[in-house]
């Protein structure tokens, strides 16, 4: 078999399986219809909390729910599914506020943050409280 040929068929085999995955929905990523939903998800994982305020970000990929005092549940789509924790700030390397936006940085190499978008800056505002307490925040420039 020629070089050509060879080449020919690796490269149709791996778009192949990339069409594939990408046709039966492994490119989807999950989203939150609401309030209920991410307290109905973060209850599987954490039955005994009883979680306040939901504040959802505005693609409805992640809820970060009020727990208390400086803890925050935290419901995030990766992929199809959701992923669930309780982040305190014991857990923080880094927290950035900005307008509407938080930036998080967590020691856990599970799952390292991310950067939330919500639809209002009250929303981030009362995240970043929750998470950090306002002495602690260091408000992004």
């Amino acid at each position: 078999m020629s070089l050509p040929v060879l080449v020919g068929l690796v490269v149709f085999g791996i778009a192949l399986s990339v069409a594939a995955v990408h046709f039966t929905g492994g490119t989807t990523t999950a989203a939150l219809a609401g309030a209920d939903q991410a307290l109905a998800r973060f209850a599987e994982d954490f039955p005994d909390e009883r979680p306040g305020a939901v504040r959802l970000t505005a693609d409805n990929h992640a809820a970060f729910l009020d727990l208390g005092p400086q803890r925050c549940g935290i419901v995030q789509s990766i992929g199809d599914c959701f992923l669930t924790r309780i982040v305190t700030p014991h857990d923080i390397l880094a927290l950035a506020r900005e307008g509407n936006v938080v930036s998080l940085r967590l020691n856990d190499f599970t799952w390292k943050g991310g950067r939330f978008a919500f639809a209002e800056e009250a929303g981030a505002l009362a995240v970043a409280a929750a998470l950090q307490g306002r002495e602690r925040m260091r408000e992004a420039a």
